[in-house]
């Protein structure tokens, strides 16, 4: 027996011992597991505007005799959407069967509320009756939590330096985040992130700058299908030159050091070249 005809099987074990009468049901997979029956409701989590997620369930089920029937779901279908969210429903006869959803890009924060139907497509003497409940989605901006490390870094010049990006999604949706960094000269790195959704990851993010300073940057980390959704966390970034670019600053520009010196600085720039030549 496999895992699903095991779940099922328990589920009705459990039904009759406690005298409840056999009905078909609706086992889903996910954002999270639970188990309904017609007429029931599930709140599914948070999701930003413009974020797609997806419920899926598991295809067997029970008919009105009791009997296990695997693959007794033959569709699942999303209706009663609220105005501007778009659905697309699941394949005929898969296992899972899988709906994805997509709330308005526009969508105001707030609790929203749409139907899902486990249909059956064998017939009526199969002893299935369809199973509709009502799923609850909380549309936030407010859906993962964002720490960095370290938060202050001391690098050489044009040495590479790793910031530390931790993406914690606490909402229902699976797309991609970006993280970007502003503030720093001549960085524009963008990198493609999967956090799954009720997953912590964290990511590796280089930084180098040529020219010494202290800089105060912002890493920047924001949901690919919802503008909407992003945070920023500051870091500050100490670059101290090194002693080559100090050498070939020496050919550069006006010399400002007493004549004296000049032999000594014109055998070091002549160092900095030749090490660049190598």
């Amino acid at each position: 027996m496999n895992a699903k005809m095991a779940c099922a099987a328990a589920l009705l074990c459990s039904m009759v011992l406690s005298g409840i009468s056999a009905a078909s049901y609706v086992q889903i997979n996910s954002p999270y597991n639970a188990t309904l029956y017609n007429g029931g409701s599930i709140y599914l989590g948070k999701v930003g505007p413009g974020q797609t997620f997806y419920v899926d369930v598991i295809a067997n089920t029970t008919n009105s005799n009791g009997t296990l029937v695997e693959q007794g779901w033959g569709r699942l279908v999303a209706t009663g959407l609220p105005a501007g969210w778009v659905a697309k429903n699941s394949g005929l006869y898969t296992n899972p069967l899988v709906i994805e959803v997509k709330p308005a890009a526009d969508a105001a924060n707030g609790t929203y509320s749409f139907n899902v139907t486990a249909q059956n497509l064998i017939g009526n003497s199969s002893g299935i009756s369809p199973v509709t409940f009502t799923a609850y989605v909380n549309v936030t901006p407010n859906v993962f939590n964002l720490s960095v490390s370290p938060s202050s870094i001391t690098e050489v010049t044009g040495e590479q330096s790793n910031v530390y990006v931790t993406i914690n999604n606490t909402g229902v949706s699976d797309n991609p985040f970006e993280i970007s960094i502003t503030g720093l000269p001549g960085v524009k790195i963008q990198d493609l992130v999967i956090a799954l959704h009720h997953t912590s990851k964290r990511f590796t993010y280089p930084i180098a700058v040529d020219t010494p300073g202290v800089y105060h940057a912002n890493i920047n980390v924001q949901s690919t299908s919802s503008p909407a959704v992003n945070k920023t966390t500051q870091i500050t970034l100490v670059a101290q030159a090194n002693l080559l670019s100090d050498y070939s600053a020496i050919g550069k520009g006006a010399v400002v050091f007493p004549i004296i010196y000049e032999p000594a600085n014109a055998v070091m720039y002549l160092i900095s070249r030749l090490i660049k030549a190598i």
